[in-house]
């Protein structure tokens, strides 16, 4: 399992720490994430602006590209990475077929909030788009999910340290976790994660998606813009996630917890044990 983060991303501060057994307030230092400002660019053009944790910045620029639909994992050529006193860059090259594709991608006009997938889309046709059905092949077990998601709570190197980040695990069909990356957004997480496991050449259709975020919409987007057919969270779905998942025929887990989990759409994908 692999899961790294910049030194840089992490700050320590000094503050108070009061509880009602004691009733005196204490000095206390505390590690919290650090959020920063990260442009994605493609063909030197701007794109967007997200709030992220300044670490695995070319995996969230792959994931991003890829579960955006701005362009496929094949037409990305290279990943540059810059530094100013604005903050990170990280700008894609597209192949000269993708780049051509450019102007019908969804538009954003603002930047992205840590805590935001949609910020900026211009029309709510973009908002919500259709997506593709995704292969019915792969079958995991209950025994699978419930290994991935004890393995997802050991790999988080930043969470551990900070409470403050959101975590998205790539798993094997035998709940193996293979992937873990964090940030304090959580569609940046899994972003990074699609694309880190992109980049390794690991196969979406044989894999399963875990986060610790909430359900929404744009995660089950995202998931299923990677290919991969089965998400699990371990908060609630929303109404449009259900819908968009039983759509796209995607296999939705959600409430997944240390003693079970909730199988919303896709069950066939599910065996028994």
């Amino acid at each position: 399992m692999v899961n790294t983060f910049e030194r840089g991303a992490i700050h320590s501060f000094r503050g108070q720490t009061w509880r009602t057994a004691g009733g005196v307030a204490e000095p206390a230092w505390r590690e919290v994430p650090q959020e920063a400002a990260i442009g994605l660019s493609y063909d030197s053009r701007p794109y967007v602006v997200v709030m992220g944790t300044p670490a695995d910045l070319e995996d969230l620029a792959v994931g991003f590209t890829v579960t955006e639909r701005i362009a496929a994992f094949a037409d990305i050529e290279r990943v540059t990475l810059s530094q100013s006193s604005h903050g990170l860059t990280a700008d894609v090259l597209l192949s000269r077929r993708a780049g051509k594709a450019m102007d019908v991608a969804r538009r954003r006009t603002l930047e992205a909030r840590s805590s935001c997938g949609l910020c900026g889309v211009e029309s709510l046709r973009d908002a919500v788009r259709p997506m593709a059905r995704l292969a019915a092949g792969l079958r995991i077990s209950r025994r699978a999910i419930q290994s991935a998601l004890a393995a997802l709570e050991e790999g988080q190197a930043l969470g551990a340290r900070t409470r403050a980040t959101h975590a998205a695990a790539w798993a094997r069909a035998d709940g193996e976790v293979v992937l873990v990356r964090e940030d304090v957004g959580r569609h940046n997480a899994l972003d990074k994660l699609v694309g880190a496991a992109l980049r390794a050449g690991l196969d979406p259709a044989a894999s399963f998606i875990l986060i610790t975020s909430r359900c929404s919409y744009e995660m089950v987007e995202k998931t299923a813009a990677a290919g991969v057919a089965v998400l699990a969270a371990i908060s609630a779905p929303t109404a449009l996630a259900i819908e968009q998942a039983q759509g796209a025929g995607m296999t939705l887990i959600a409430l997944a917890r240390a003693d079970g989990h909730s199988v919303f759409t896709g069950a066939e994908r599910i065996i028994e044990g």
